[in-house]
């Protein structure tokens, strides 16, 4: 789809990005662009390509071939300082990754301490913030092993906003935990949405994405197939691999 001139800039554009494992080929030249406060959804079948590409959107995978810019820095430039760069891009993986003798404030002020150089004082205050944000300002002096996996998962989301970040990842966040708990770290991305974060989600919560979406892009086999409005993807599939990906994912 051409860009208009005066279009805004994607805050994310990754262009042709291949990625190799020796002779498996997980991304066939995939193209994504994402507007800057706008939740883009990835979804498609399990090895699709689709955790390989967010990954490579902060360079946790190196990819083959390809560009990307985030928020106008070309991230595999051999200038680029990738450290500095990726404190403008969150992520929220499966697993919480918490330090597990650390309270939740001390785990979200790590980062501050470390990655911004903060003081004490001020990191407390933001993690203090951040964590109020994500609905955990009551428990912020308990340890992960007092905490649900959802509140857990919470508590990475907050160390991830606390550094005020361009574009924030999520790689499956709510997959490792019980259904119960999911709805809290949705609510939790629901706010960030409304709040003006711009998201890329990989997720098999397919409510969420109808609902909260700007857009879906749909991958199959290492490229992407299809992308277009919720209604669309869902409603009225053009591919006949995401017709049958919907199709399959209605019945259960």
């Amino acid at each position: 789809m051409p860009v208009s001139a005066d279009a805004p800039r994607p805050i994310v554009d990754a262009r042709g990005l291949w990625k190799r494992y020796g002779a498996l080929t997980v991304l066939h030249g995939v193209d994504l662009s994402v507007a800057e406060r706008e939740l883009v959804f990835i979804i498609g079948p399990s090895g699709s390509g689709k955790s390989t590409l967010l990954r490579c959107l902060n360079r946790l995978e190196e990819p083959d071939d390809g560009s990307i810019h985030v928020d106008g820095i070309e991230l595999l430039s051999p200038k680029t300082d990738i450290n500095a760069a990726r404190r403008r891009i969150g992520m929220v993986f499966q697993s919480f990754n918490l330090y597990p003798h650390m309270t939740a404030r001390q785990n979200v002020m790590l980062a501050l301490r470390k990655v911004l150089g903060k003081s004490r004082d001020e990191a407390d205050s933001i993690a203090a913030a951040a964590l109020h944000r994500v609905g955990l300002g009551e428990r912020m002096d308990h340890h992960p092993a007092q905490l649900s996996g959802g509140q857990q998962q919470r508590v990475a989301i907050a160390r991830a906003i606390a550094l005020e970040p361009r574009v924030m990842l999520f790689d499956e966040p709510t997959s490792a935990l019980d259904p119960e708990l999911v709805g809290g770290v949705l609510n939790v991305m629901r706010e960030l949405r409304e709040s003006g974060m711009t998201m890329v989600v990989v997720s098999h919560e397919m409510a969420f994405a109808r609902a909260a979406a700007d857009r879906v892009v749909f991958m199959a086999d290492g490229q992407k197939l299809e992308e277009g409005p919720p209604a669309q993807i869902f409603g009225d599939p053009q591919h006949e691999r995401t017709r049958a990906f919907i199709r399959q994912i209605d019945r259960h």
